[in-house]
């Protein structure tokens, strides 16, 4: 089975639709996968609920698709760096699930390994609980929270081979493991590509079995989110 695209738009034909509920990859600008994020934004489709970390910054990353109006809610961790997604979402133009950043990675992982909820203390006694099954264990109030499903994850790996055995890079290795098995249909943006066999197994991230479709991407922007430079000593 041919699970490699010549592009991110040919990658993305016949799978994204208006109203999805999508999954994106990454942590800040770390992981994202960039080619994908265009390539969404070029076809079009709107009304799109994503789950996401955060959703990049001004004019990179998800925040290309905010400025197009093509995401009504986010499910995310993190609003920061972004004054659209802050701009939209003060005016009431924009949804936005707030949820703990641990609990929306078990999410996540939830919903890979077919869990359809878990209980966590993270949130009791807060806003975030409002409205959702409390439990008690040994003593202790939990919440109730639901895994995501999303119908198509778009992840971010460093290297595969052709069967879709995945390796990521570093701090890479974020939410992209999560969000590519919960996705009904999963496409990873890696940058390169390896003939099937050449990674051991015991160094494969994550199994082939979970990706459905790939586009080679060798030379991603990588733009760096906050640059701090520390000015050498007795300068």
């Amino acid at each position: 089975m041919n699970k490699l695209y010549p592009s991110a738009t040919e990658a993305l034909k016949g799978v994204v639709a208006d109203g999805q509920l999508l999954a994106v990859g990454g942590f800040g600008l770390c992981g994202i996968p960039e080619a994908l994020i265009d390539a969404l934004r070029d076809a079009g489709v709107k009304n799109l609920t994503v789950i996401s970390n955060n959703a990049g910054v001004d004019g990179f990353g998800l925040g290309k698709l905010l400025e197009t109006r093509q995401i009504k809610k986010m499910i995310s961790s993190y609003v920061g760096e972004n004054k659209e997604f802050e701009r939209q979402y003060l005016a009431g133009e924009l949804e936005l699930e707030f949820t703990p950043q641990g609990t929306l990675a078990e999410k996540l992982r939830a919903g890979g390994a077919g869990i359809p909820a878990f209980f966590t203390k993270t949130g009791v006694g807060t806003v975030v609980a409002e409205g959702k099954e409390l439990r008690e264990f040994d003593g202790e109030t939990y919440v109730m929270e639901r895994s995501l499903v999303p119908d198509v994850s778009l992840v971010k790996a460093h290297r595969a081979d052709r069967a879709g055995n995945l390796q990521f890079r570093l701090t890479a290795r974020n939410f992209n493991p999560a969000a590519a098995t919960a996705g009904r249909l999963c496409i990873v943006e890696v940058e390169e590509i390896v003939e099937t066999g050449s990674i051991p197994p015991d160094q494969v991230h994550l199994p082939g079995i979970y990706v459905h479709r790939i586009v080679h991407n060798p030379h991603p922007e990588k733009r760096i989110e906050k640059r701090t430079i520390t000015e050498k000593a007795g300068v």
